[in-house]
């Protein structure tokens, strides 16, 4: 970060600092996972109803709407926290470390979710904007598609929005920046599971039989030529085995071998055509060893793709926030995923990451049983959210 250039906040948010911590080491100690986050989605809507909004629960079974109006206003934004944790044992030693087993804010939702709060109530003193502010609190962004499930409870027909905003917290990026712009900032992400059946013999006899394992071999080298060559090497795929099961015995080749891994891809026509290669790849390879295959292609959440007039929105709200010299817009795209793309599908908006990491804390990996939310995003983060209200719902399109 440009330490010449500190963050700049309203001064409602900045008093909010040590609520907000408190706010969100309550929620670190007492993780919920996706679905089942019914102690921390009260918490919320009994804080929203206490702060006079509009509150809506059970929208994707856990999620919570808060509905805020200022002044008299035609326009409408949404802007979103996850909630969820992961079922991973804590090795932290601190006093706000998980109480429940194998349950761990270890992706910051904890914090996602106090700043967005933050902003809720600096927002509901102070209503300095012209219009409503729909505040998504999402169930089950890891891995199970709250937001989908949200969206599929008509959130953004009973909640329409000109535009929505999230952010996400980075251990790989100093405290202070912020990375940012219009186009692809996360993969879509797609798994597969191929089990690929051959016919079982002795070891000492392989010609009596049909190898899986073999097939596998060349499954796993033809898959890996998606990227290498089928690939325009301007455009981003990766394919990744994670998991190759088959056999139970050392002189016994296996009636089948099953391989699961995953696909990422960052544009939504190369997603098509990497599942086409993929197919027809699998199927190429294990017809060449006289075997056969069983495909199962799951499509699980689609590219996070910021639109350019959110994203400069976005954008100037940071840069109020943080400083000029702190507007990382060049950074690579990260190629996990984030459910807020089915948001995005739906409506313009923009996705931006905010460090975290500092020569004292913040630098552990996400999903790390280590990892902790730095408590000093908290303002940075609620004070975006409330500069991006204040100046996209300005009154006059001239004050902004």
């Amino acid at each position: 970060m440009d330490h010449s250039q500190k963050a700049t906040v309203p001064s409602g948010i900045a008093e909010l600092a040590e609520e907000m911590t408190m706010w969100r080491r309550d929620l670190h100690a007492h993780p919920e996972l996706g679905y089942e986050e019914v102690r921390t989605s009260d918490i919320v809507a009994r804080k929203l109803e206490a702060w006079g909004l509009e509150v809506h629960r059970g929208i994707g079974r856990t999620g919570v709407v808060g509905v805020l109006r200022g002044r008299p206003g035609n326009r409408a934004i949404g802007l979103r926290a996850d909630m969820d944790a992961l079922a991973m044992e804590e090795a932290n030693d601190m006093p706000h470390r998980s109480r429940t087993p194998n349950r761990m804010h270890a992706c910051g939702h904890d914090g996602h979710t106090a700043m967005l709060l933050g902003a809720a109530k600096y927002l509901a003193e102070t209503r300095r904007f012209a219009g409503t502010v729909n505040f998504f609190f999402q169930p089950a962004e890891e891995g199970l598609a709250g937001a989908k499930a949200m969206l599929d409870d008509g959130l953004l027909e009973r909640f329409p929005c000109d535009g929505v905003y999230t952010i996400h917290n980075d251990p790989d990026t100093e405290l202070g920046q912020v990375n940012i712009r219009a186009g692809g900032m996360l993969a879509a992400v797609d798994y597969f599971e191929v089990t690929i059946r051959g016919k079982g013999c002795h070891g000492a006899q392989p010609h009596l039989g049909i190898d899986p394992v073999v097939a596998t071999a060349q499954v796993v080298l033809a898959i890996q030529s998606i990227a290498s060559r089928r690939t325009n090497p301007t455009d981003t795929v990766v394919v990744s085995i994670g998991q190759i099961n088959g056999g139970s015995s050392n002189i016994v080749i296996p009636e089948h071998v099953t391989l699961r891994g995953s696909v990422r891809t960052l544009k939504r026509e190369t997603r098509d055509q990497a599942e086409a290669w993929f197919r027809a790849a699998v199927e190429g390879a294990v017809a060449s060893q006289g075997a056969a295959a069983d495909i199962s292609y799951q499509r699980a959440y689609p590219p996070t793709i910021n639109t350019p007039a959110e994203a400069d929105i976005a954008t100037r709200a940071a840069r109020d926030t943080v400083g000029a010299a702190n507007i990382l817009p060049n950074q690579p795209s990260f190629m996990a995923g984030d459910d807020f793309a089915f948001m995005l599908e739906r409506s313009p908006g923009a996705y931006a990451f905010f460090g975290q990491r500092t020569q004292e804390r913040g630098g552990v990996a996400l999903h790390n049983p280590h990892y902790d939310f730095n408590d000093d995003l908290l303002p940075v983060g609620a004070g975006y959210f409330a500069t991006l209200v204040e100046q996209t719902l300005a009154s006059d399109p001239t004050e902004m």
